[in-house]
């Protein structure tokens, strides 16, 4: 039998342009200007409420955010547009999730100092695929030279750490040696950039791990994969209702639940409780102390949530090495902030250290990991 399944290696791709909290503000505001313009009379007569501007300072003390990449910018701050404009490619061109997946995956397998060709499965894991079919992770799979089997799976922002179970899974059942997971995230898609309340909450990135078996992996890098928990909870406060079925009722086309719509409030209130509760118990039953925990690598979403969880966790303030944050940088970009979070805060800890990695998100759904590094 094979032995445990490691992580061995990590990457991330960032997209070039940034759009700051200030100038997704700029744009918002003169739409909101532009709009209340036009339905003057309709505001005047009581029948339309006007829109209200937007500020910095309320995004970075809402979120946390302070800026975000994204895939296209000029789209996005046209306030006659508010949209990424990312022109389609034709079938024979590669898509432009498999081009971003395509990057990060490169760093993954640099780092794990394997091939592609020693590549034998690839999960693409993120909230919102390109098409229907073929699968992304087959093209992926083709572009990299990689062989074996692909697939797709969706459990938005908790794609990741769902993604690394199923390749843990595999590793250790020998169905495959060495694992792709890539998530290539470009949340700008289906982000309201007309929806005051989350209208900043996320940007675009690829992130990809490579798990294979400790038989095969570096001793001397890496990290153990000790124990994974996956945990789906339905709820309504975080979706998107756009699909293939769409067409079939022209009334719902545009309608603005066809995009990312959240009940804020509510999700705090219900998804940092049981995150926290998750994470406890999953330590407790592996016999491991919050304290013996050199890092928590959490869902970048929101900056207050991820303190609330921290100090339920550590049961006190963690430090900022302790639960490290990118999200004032990339803002929340679904299922590959924690894996940004890992990729970027983890080379300073040593063998034996170990660390929490965790996501949650739509679904209700939430993923941890426990990892002790080689």
């Amino acid at each position: 039998m094979p032995g445990p399944a490691v992580i061995s290696g990590s990457g991330l791709y960032t997209p070039p342009e940034s759009v700051s909290n200030e100038e997704l503000v700029a744009s918002f505001n003169a739409w909101v200007d532009h709009f209340n313009t036009e339905h003057r009379d309709e505001i005047t007569a009581g029948t339309l409420e006007p829109k209200t501007h937007s500020s910095a300072e309320f995004i970075e003390k809402a979120s946390g955010i302070k800026s975000r990449y994204v895939i296209n910018k000029a789209g996005i701050l046209d306030p006659l547009r508010m949209v990424p404009d990312i022109a389609e490619r034709p079938n024979d061109k590669p898509s432009v999730m498999c081009e971003i997946a395509c990057r990060a995956a490169e760093e993954a397998m640099l780092q794990a100092n394997i091939s592609a060709a020693e590549i034998d499965a690839v999960i693409v894991a993120a909230s919102n695929m390109q098409r229907a079919y073929p699968a992304m992770a087959i093209e992926v799979q083709a572009a990299l030279g990689a062989t074996g089997f692909a697939f797709d799976m969706n459990v938005a922002c908790s794609s990741a750490t769902f993604g690394i179970q199923q390749a843990s899974d595999a590793v250790r059942s020998g169905s495959a040696s060495r694992v792709l997971v890539v998530n290539p995230e470009i949340c700008t898609g289906h982000l309201n950039f007309r929806d005051r309340d989350s209208h900043f909450i996320f940007g675009d990135v690829a992130t990809a791990v490579v798990v294979e078996s400790s038989d095969t992996a570096d001793a001397s890098r890496g990290w153990d994969i000790l124990d994974s928990r996956m945990q789906t909870l339905f709820s309504n406060n975080i979706r998107n209702n756009f699909g293939f079925l769409n067409r079939a009722d022209e009334s719902g086309v545009g309608q603005v639940d066809k995009l990312f719509v959240q009940e804020g409030r509510k999700v705090f209130k219900e998804v940092c409780p049981a995150v926290a509760e998750q994470i406890n118990s999953q330590i407790a039953e592996l016999g491991i102390a919050p304290n013996d925990l050199a890092r928590i690598w959490l869902h970048q979403a929101n900056r207050n949530m991820n303190d609330l969880i921290a100090r339920k966790v550590f049961g006190r303030d963690p430090s900022s090495a302790e639960s490290p944050t990118i999200l004032d940088e990339y803002a929340n970009t679904s299922s590959a902030g924690s894996i940004i979070a890992f990729h970027k805060h983890s080379d300073d800890l040593d063998s034996g250290d170990l660390a929490v990695l965790c996501s949650f998100g739509a679904g209700y759904s939430i993923g941890s990991i426990v990892l002790r590094r080689r």
